[in-house]
C-alpha cells in the first residue's frame, strides 16, 4: 500500500485505513512508538512496562537456552 502525506495545519499526517486499524486493534487513544533506523520510519503500538518487562524475561531465556546456535547462525 502506498500513502501520501497530508496538510494537517502546519504538520503533514499519516491517514490510517480504518481496516489497518481494526487489525492493529488501535483507535486514537492508543498511544504509539515511533521509530526509525534512519530510511524507515515505523510506527507501532507502544507496549507497557509489564509486557515490556515479559518480552525481556523471554528474551534472556532464549538467549541463555539457545545461546550456542543463535551465534553458528549468526556467522
Amino acid at each position: 500500500m502506498v500513502k501520501t502525506l497530508v496538510r494537517h495545519g502546519n504538520s503533514l499526517a499519516l491517514v490510517i485505513d480504518r481496516a489497518i486499524l481494526g487489525l492493529l486493534r488501535i483507535d486514537g487513544e492508543t498511544p504509539l512508538e515511533v521509530t526509525t533506523d534512519g530510511r524507515c520510519l515505523v510506527i507501532s503500538p507502544a507496549r507497557s512496562a509489564a509486557e515490556k518487562a515479559r518480552f525481556e524475561k523471554a528474551l534472556g531465556k532464549v538467549n541463555r537456552r539457545y545461546a550456542r546456535a543463535l551465534k553458528k547462525l549468526s556467522e
